[in-house]
């Protein structure tokens, strides 16, 4: 680590008594460094909710919202608190172990399905079904770990036992629905029986009976999918969610992804995921290519030979720490890396994630270390400081892009809104995760745009976008 950095951090510190004592910081990255100072001024926004109501619009992206956001009516009366770590841990676990068989991460051993855990769905958009148009509030995913289509739950509530199911599809009021016949080339259920392809899926709170239908989804008020295939789910299934289903972005044929036009004038989708609860991404579904709209972006190459083909694999090459490439072999780096939406934390294979530790905890030194969170095992006490300074992290991929890591997204706060607390760097060992190389959570991406690019084979990425 160079010398100057501790220099620099006591010249910080002598300033420090004139920069207010709240817990409100900014921060600037020089120099291959983050300085993040305590300030006295708030500067975050209040977010301003806009109106998000599926078919209100005329084109544009749907914005993307925290299930814990004031901003998302599906999470009227629903727990808003912030999961522990362990709690997070867990749901990455089960999700990790849904994607790839055996994850290295630790199990837990309750039998809860995946998303019955805190968080199941972390971020939602609003859509429509049918026609007329039924609004809702659903996730989206581009890993499909289980059905390979969208799922939405529908009436009659199977699960309700006479409670209402407000947040369910009704089909029977819908003039656009049709069935997909048992048998049918778009029925891929070896088991299916009777005239309705039907079958039992593994969501939310346990096995669920689901009919594959078509229908119109309307995603703006000039944008809308006609004959959508998606399962309707018939029980009434209850998460801290608060969603209603979740659309299928994947490579798998019955996908929305599947669905959007190619053309070398757009791409098929991308997103930008909030950092905080209080803030707002979005999505966007066939929209223009990026470059044509002047933005910076940089492309990884789709993996061709990927071991899991439904899901959008790239490969990571390496990695810096404030601008000093790490020493590992590339061989290392051999293997399908995803980004990942229903993963918190950023998983990378044992040997990697030591190379990245190790460099990391050399720039720490000047810091006071704090005791592990769980698998978070880099972990630091930054409270009664008043200015600290990170290096720079840049994850790089096969292809050209690149991917630098701000403190919000390489950092993780027990207390989010307050980087003076204790912090750990949000990336963990997984033991068994081979062959593939990284995972790539959400913590990461916040603030990214990842563009998706099937016709051309690759994904870009573009810092701060939201």
């Amino acid at each position: 680590m160079s010398s100057a950095i501790p220099s620099l951090l006591f010249c910080l510190l002598l300033l420090a008594p004139q920069l207010g004592s709240s817990y409100h910081t900014s921060s600037n990255s020089h120099s291959g460094r983050h300085v993040v100072l305590r300030s006295s001024h708030d500067s975050r926004v209040p977010p301003s909710c806009p109106p998000v109501h599926s078919g209100d619009d005329d084109g544009g992206p749907l914005p993307v919202m925290h299930r814990r956001s004031a901003c998302t009516p599906s999470s009227a009366g629903l727990d808003q608190s912030k999961p522990s770590v362990r709690d997070t841990f867990d749901r990455d676990a089960l999700r990790l172990s849904t994607l790839f068989g055996k994850s290295g991460v630790t199990i837990p051993s309750t039998g809860t399905p995946l998303a019955a855990l805190p968080g199941a769905s972390e971020y939602h958009v609003a859509v429509g079904f049918g026609t007329p148009v039924q609004k809702f509030h659903v996730g989206f995913d581009t890993g499909s770990a289980s059905a390979g289509a969208t799922l939405l739950q529908c009436k009659p509530c199977a699960g309700a036992r006479g409670a209402p199911c407000p947040r369910a599809f009704d089909p029977s009021k819908s003039t656009s629905l049709a069935h997909v016949p048992c048998g049918s080339p778009d029925c891929d259920v070896s088991e299916c029986r009777g005239r309705r392809c039907t079958r039992t899926l593994n969501w939310k709170n346990g096995l669920q009976n689901a009919t594959f239908v078509t229908d119109t989804l309307t995603l703006t008020r000039s944008v809308t999918v006609d004959k959508l295939r998606f399962f309707c789910l018939e029980m009434a299934a209850r998460s801290g969610d608060g969603s209603s289903g979740i659309l299928d972005l994947s490579r798998d044929r019955h996908s929305l992804a599947s669905r959007v036009a190619p053309s070398p004038a757009t791409v098929t989708f991308s997103y930008c995921l909030p950092s905080y609860a209080d803030s707002i991404g979005f999505l966007s579904v066939g929209a223009a290519r990026p470059e044509l709209a002047g933005h910076n972006v940089s492309y990884a190459t789709l993996r061709s030979k990927a071991l899991h083909p439904n899901l959008y694999s790239v490969q990571l090459v390496g990695f810096s720490i404030a601008g000093r490439d790490s020493k590992i072999s590339p061989i290392k780096f051999v293997g399908d890396t995803v980004f990942e939406l229903h993963t918190t934390f950023t998983y990378l294979r044992p040997d990697v994630y030591a190379v990245l530790r190790e460099q990391f905890k050399g720039w720490m030194r000047p810091y006071r270390a704090a005791p592990p969170l769980g698998d978070l095992d880099t972990c630091y006490d930054f409270s009664g400081l008043s200015a600290l300074i990170l290096p720079d992290v840049t994850l790089r991929f096969k292809g050209g892009a690149t991917m630098d890591l701000d403190i919000e997204n390489l950092m993780y706060f027990e207390d989010p809104g307050n980087h003076f607390s204790v912090g750990c760097l949000a990336f963990a060992a997984a033991r068994t995760l081979e062959p593939v190389v990284a995972v790539i959570g959400t913590l990461a991406q916040g603030m990214t745009e990842v563009v998706y690019d099937v016709l051309g084979g690759k994904v870009g990425l573009i810092p701060r976008r939201c």
